[in-house]
């Protein structure tokens, strides 16, 4: 493959097909996307959905790292949102998107949850941004996830959408 291909590639996996250029909130950009391959994802059987994320996870380590080594050439680019794109699909795991409206509501609370989850970077979120390369780019996405899931399954397991 030719190495300007290759490297178009990686640039456009690494920016979630270069939303990560919009010129506000790219992050915010980003998850969108993340909400898109939500759901079209998420009628998978959940071994399916979870090795999905497993591989776009890898990949959005390896982009990541080389998109800041070697595209953008500085520390978590602002225009890197592969992590946003696949932290989001980590946040949902578990929660079907049928079209209803209880289901509906759950993606809403995910998405903004994320987002204020990722920005705000509770501990040990923040402490997480100290590690270097496509991991370090990665791990704050993936625990704002983490945190996500915890919280909407809080509102699943006490019926917060069904009172």
């Amino acid at each position: 493959m030719d190495k300007t291909v290759g490297k178009k590639l990686k640039e456009m996996a690494a920016t979630s097909f270069f939303v990560g250029y919009f010129p506000f909130m790219p992050g915010t950009m980003g998850t969108l996307v993340g909400v898109a391959l939500y759901i079209l994802l998420s009628s998978l059987n959940i071994y399916y959905y979870i090795l999905a994320i497993a591989v776009l996870l890898v990949l959005a380590v390896w982009v990541s790292d080389y998109a800041e080594k070697h595209i953008f050439k500085i520390k978590d680019a602002p225009h890197i949102v592969i992590d946003e794109t696949v932290g989001f699909l980590i946040a949902m795991t578990s929660f079907t998107f049928d079209r209803t409206l209880e289901s509906i509501k759950y993606l809403v609370i995910g998405f903004i949850l994320f987002r204020v989850f990722d920005i705000w970077k509770p501990y040990p979120i923040k402490d997480s941004q100290k590690i270097e390369g496509g991991f370090g780019i990665v791990i704050d996405d993936f625990l704002a996830a983490v945190y996500t899931n915890l919280f909407l399954q809080f509102l699943r397991i006490f019926h917060f959408f069904t009172l």
